[in-house]
């Protein structure tokens, strides 16, 4: 391949790099990670034959969505591993302004929870087809199925998401209520309120950077379990919208350390994240109340 021709190529890959950017961050719910499947379609793109791949956007998504479909299938076989678990691609990707750009079209880390309920061929079919309207006929190819099971795949991811709407301002206000409850019931050390107000099997999830702070495990699982990590604690937490939902938040109110995300199923607590990710939380709009 002659200097020019490399030339060429890198300049087509970055006309692209934005769009698969965006098309990982959606499947992985992990910027480190979506910078590494980008990073390994160029390396894969830099080995082929450019001159046979005749839609060289399509073929770049397709390296992509396989890539991340491997990753969610790895993640699925060990649960243990939390979001944002591997190391940055570059060290100065924060400083990259393309980046920024990506995360602030993120879709939140509402509907980044909703998403990982999903299988990861419901992900990618859902996310290739309705945020980025590819076709299921090549879909279908990137997931091993059928046209038809891959359309099957989007529409029961479609089913599950759409359960994510936007609350009503009478849903707001009674978890909004919940959450205040469970600040309280955590300072006083009130064991007893925190268990009427977690579902029997409440999950607590921290990231990666919440388990370096010390004193989290990864994720901790039953009513029980989750209000003897809250009993006599969050002193410090203050009341605030993550992505638009009730929540908590630590530290300085321009820029949090620690964010405490909620989801709810009626009046109950079913799951809390922690996220100290500096790039997750710049992400979810987070307003102190």
């Amino acid at each position: 391949m002659t200097r020019d021709e490399q030339r060429w190529l890198g300049d087509q890959f970055e006309h692209n790099r934005r769009r698969l950017s965006a098309i990982a961050y959606r499947m992985l719910g992990s910027r480190a990670e979506a910078d590494d499947a980008v990073q390994e379609a160029w390396l894969r793109l830099s080995r082929s034959d450019a001159a046979a791949i005749d839609n060289l956007s399509g073929w770049l998504t397709t390296v992509v969505a396989r890539v991340c479909l491997d990753v969610l299938r790895s993640r699925a076989s060990r649960p243990e591993d939390p979001l944002d678990a591997q190391p940055h691609a570059t060290a100065t990707a924060g400083d990259d302004p393309e980046h920024e750009a990506v995360l602030a079209d993120s879709i939140g880390l509402a509907m980044l929870v909703v998403l990982e309920t999903l299988t990861p061929a419901e992900r990618v079919a859902f996310v290739l087809h309705d945020m980025f309207a590819m076709p299921f006929d090549e879909i279908a190819p990137i997931v091993g199925r059928s046209h038809v099971a891959a359309r099957q795949l989007a529409s029961r991811a479609r089913r599950r998401v759409q359960g994510a709407e936007p609350s009503s301002d009478a849903t707001l206000a009674q978890r909004r209520h919940i959450v205040d409850a469970f600040l309280a019931a955590s300072r006083q050390g009130d064991f007893e309120a925190l268990l009427r107000l977690l579902d029997p099997n409440a999950v607590l999830v921290s990231d990666e950077a919440t388990v370096r702070m010390g004193n989290a495990a990864p994720e901790v699982t039953g009513a029980q379990l989750v209000a003897a990590q809250f009993a006599g604690r969050a002193r410090a937490a203050r009341p605030a919208l993550i992505a638009g939902e009730p929540g908590l938040a630590w530290g300085p109110a321009e820029a949090p350390k620690v964010v405490f995300a909620f989801t709810f199923e009626g009046d109950r607590i079913t799951r809390i994240d922690l996220v100290a990710d500096a790039d997750r939380i710049a992400a979810l709009g987070v307003v102190i109340l």
